[in-house]
């Protein structure tokens, strides 16, 4: 009877969730619903998280963004201990309506913010096509967009450029690849594995900072000094082709900000001091000095003391390192950029490349004097009668040099109408420092080249002034002869030292000479 009882009172759910008979709808709907808000959540997270680098730049929940079940954001997942970034492709810019491009866009940006890792080419082969698709899709979208960019969009495009752009560098330095056995001249440059990606996003920083649709007011907040002293940073890359592209984008971003062109001037400044004084090492000096010679062919007359600084304390000692001659055809340009702009800059200019002149590097040598001979085609009468005598002495030595490509580069200066005019005009000064090597070089230089270009440089001076020339030639024989005579006395000195020394060679006595 109790029985009876109790099986007509309701039972109570059992707890281990099964799916019970009058009743288990409702809770089996009850949990489907509570999973379905967990996984929106799960969703929503999953966005947010990709979305953090852009500080609020994802669409909002009521864009009209979602379609169908693709994965819009990279899902991390585990292989073989490696942590994989995968995603598929956003839909097409043509697929959207005009309304929700923008946020497309935006959300485009966000998805080529995941980096590859290019070291291995077997691994993520579809992520890194689908991740330039989109890239090309970004480029083509802000190559014809119509209207200003949105402050949004700005910030957006900074930060995708900012994460695939700044990176540190790989490759050893400079002196350990010495120390291996590898000539840094001659050794093939290092391109990036990365490129088929870094030269698109480069393409969009490029087409962002030149166009019309960029306002500099709003743009400025994110192309700031901090990202203009990474992009210089980033001319140390040792693949010519990236420098190529950070040399444009650097050339538009000064034109295009002019609130930053003194911070640009300035942070330049510094990466020529570093690399003069310490590091000794920089692969885009080239780059930035093509740079500085059209910035420098702007600057207006007369010069600010700033500009005549950055010649002296930056561009002068240039001609420093040893590795001058990858950039020094950009530096001879701004060089004589310089004099062109303000002629009473000429005696700074060759005062201090004599003060950097150099010794023992014949070639450097023949880049010097191809440099000088620029220089004085643009001196001016005053400036050149400033500095003749130490720069012809500095001539004279390099007349005498023993290397025919030095003689002759030097016997070359004649060739130019304007040099000769000037050494016409003062050769009362110059004809007396230079003679010597002439004389030497016509009668004993065993270059035949050389012996014909000094003939023809005396004939010069003897047709212009044949009783200065009569001067210097009696002046060197009168030397010659005084030579040859300290040169007979010193060897009869030593002939007689020789002499003693073998008399005495069993004593211990001390050998006097008077």
């Amino acid at each position: 009877m109790f029985k009876q009882i109790l099986n007509r009172l309701p039972r109570k759910p059992s707890k281990s969730g099964d799916t019970l008979e009058g009743g288990g709808g409702s809770i089996t709907s009850a949990n489907s619903s509570n999973n379905s808000r967990k996984n929106d959540l799960a969703r929503k997270r999953n966005v947010n998280s990709s979305d953090t680098a852009f500080s609020g730049l994802h669409p909002t929940p009521n864009s009209g963004l979602d379609y169908g079940n693709k994965v819009s954001h990279p899902v991390y997942s585990k292989l073989n201990g490696d942590i994989v970034a995968s995603f598929e492709a956003l839909p097409s810019f043509r697929d959207v309506p005009n309304s929700e491009k923008q946020n497309l866009f935006i959300r485009k940006l966000s998805l080529c913010c995941i980096i590859f890792d290019f070291a291995d080419p077997t691994k993520n082969l579809k992520e890194k096509d689908t991740k330039r698709q989109t890239l090309m899709e970004l480029l083509d979208y802000a190559s014809t967009a119509n209207g200003k960019f949105p402050e949004i969009v700005m910030q957006g495009i900074v930060q995708m450029v900012s994460t695939n752009l700044f990176r540190a560098f790989t490759s050893p330095p400079r002196e350990n690849r010495v120390l291996e056995g590898f000539d840094v001249e001659e050794e093939e440059p290092s391109m990036d594995l990365a490129w088929s990606h870094l030269q698109i996003v480069y393409d969009i920083l490029l087409r962002f900072v030149s166009s019309h649709e960029t306002d500099a007011k709003l743009a400025k907040r994110y192309i700031d000094h901090s990202f203009i002293l990474r992009l210089l940073d980033l001319f140390d890359s040792e693949d010519p082709r990236e420098r190529e592209y950070l040399k444009m984008v650097l050339h538009r971003t000064y034109g295009k900000f002019m609130v930053h062109r003194p911070f640009i001037r300035k942070a330049i400044n510094n990466i020529f001091y570093r690399f003069i004084f310490e590091t000794k090492k920089y692969n885009g000096i080239a780059e930035l000095l093509e740079i500085l010679g059209s910035i420098i062919n702007g600057f207006a007359l007369p010069l600010k003391e700033e500009h005549k600084l950055f010649l002296v304390r930056a561009l002068i000692p240039l001609h420093k390192p040893k590795c001058l001659p990858t950039y020094h055809q950009q530096l001879s340009y701004c060089i004589a950029q310089f004099v062109e702009k303000d002629c009473k800059l000429a005696d700074t200019v060759i005062r201090g490349m004599l003060k950097y002149w150099p010794i023992t590097n014949s070639s450097k040598e023949v880049m010097f004097l191809g440099e000088m001979e620029e220089v004085l085609e643009a001196t001016q009468p005053a400036e050149f009668q400033r500095c003749m005598v130490p720069l012809f002495r500095q001539i004279g030595r390099c007349l005498s040099s023993s290397h025919f490509q030095v003689a002759e580069r030097a016997l070359f200066l004649w060739n130019n109408d304007p040099i000769e005019n000037l050494i016409t005009q003062n050769r009362r000064v110059i004809l007396p420092l230079i003679f010597p090597a002439l004389e030497k070089n016509a009668r004993n230089h065993w270059n035949p080249a050389v012996q014909s270009l000094t003939l023809n440089v005396r004939k010069i001076f003897s047709d212009t002034d044949p009783e200065l020339f009569e001067e210097c030639l009696h002046k060197f024989e009168e030397d010659e002869a005084q030579e040859k005579e300290i040169k007979v006395k010193r060897e009869a000195t030593w002939k007689r030292l020789e002499e003693i020394a073998a008399m005495k060679i069993a004593s211990n006595e001390p050998v006097l000479v008077s």
